[in-house]
């Protein structure tokens, strides 16, 4: 592992969990883009990364591969690789990585715990939603275990067994539980003040010493708040 990292290249809330010469794992801010889209191409977790592995030189040949994604919207573990090797041999594997979320919704669920499973598809104003068509869609399964409610939220963790786009977030939707702060999938009017979702941890396989890597993060406590603390 490499010596305290240099933070100076780094945007408020994004911090380095673990780096070795083939991964980063960071704690990625609710609101900050792992990649560039077309309306936002340089307040990115993957261009701030950039910066700091080239740490503010140009000429720097150093450069970070994108393994996953969260949403805009989601804090929490990030894996990022520095080698294309690293990156093909970390996506080729990528069955086997386990990935836990916490998630407050609206609402006490009827079953405690349970696998919700469906197609999933997105049209073409980039929602996803579930389909019959098992042509269409692509198989989706996510774990959920209820661990505290409240009088209006449901804390929830949750084995993502499938890594599809938006995948907890449409699941839980139709399941009439949305996240809280999903006003994409939620209440369009929302007022509170992020998404209720936070990727918690990851494991996996190094790309090259084959030894089993896991990382774990906090519960954001505004979270936590939304269940009266744990």
């Amino acid at each position: 592992m490499s010596s305290k990292p240099n933070t100076r290249f780094l945007p408020k809330g994004l911090s380095i969990i673990y780096e070795d010469r083939d991964i980063l794992v960071v704690d990625k801010p609710s609101g900050l883009l792992t990649i560039a889209t077309e309306s936002e191409k340089s307040k990115t977790a993957y261009a701030a990364l950039t910066d700091y592995v080239k740490k503010g030189s140009v000429r720097s040949k150093n450069r970070i591969f994108i393994v996953h994604r969260l949403d805009r919207d989601t804090s929490g573990l990030l894996l990022f690789a520095k080698s294309a090797t690293a990156k093909n041999h970390l996506q080729e594997n990528w069955h086997s990585t386990k990935k836990k979320y916490i998630a407050v919704t609206h609402g006490i669920w009827e079953s405690k715990s349970g696998t919700i499973t469906s197609y999933l598809v997105e049209n073409i104003n980039q929602k996803v939603h579930s389909t019959q068509d098992a042509k269409l869609g692509k198989l989706s399964h996510t774990f959920y275990e209820v661990k505290k409610e409240s009088k209006h939220y449901s804390l929830l963790e949750v084995d993502l067994l499938t890594g599809r786009k938006n995948q907890i977030r449409v699941h839980f939707a139709e399941q009439k539980h949305p996240i809280v702060g999903d006003k994409k999938y939620g209440e369009a009017g929302s007022s509170h003040q992020r998404l209720a979702l936070h990727s918690l941890s990851i494991t996996f396989l190094h790309p090259f010493t084959e030894k089993e890597m896991s990382f774990a993060t906090n519960i954001p406590a505004y979270l936590t708040s939304l269940v009266g603390g744990l």
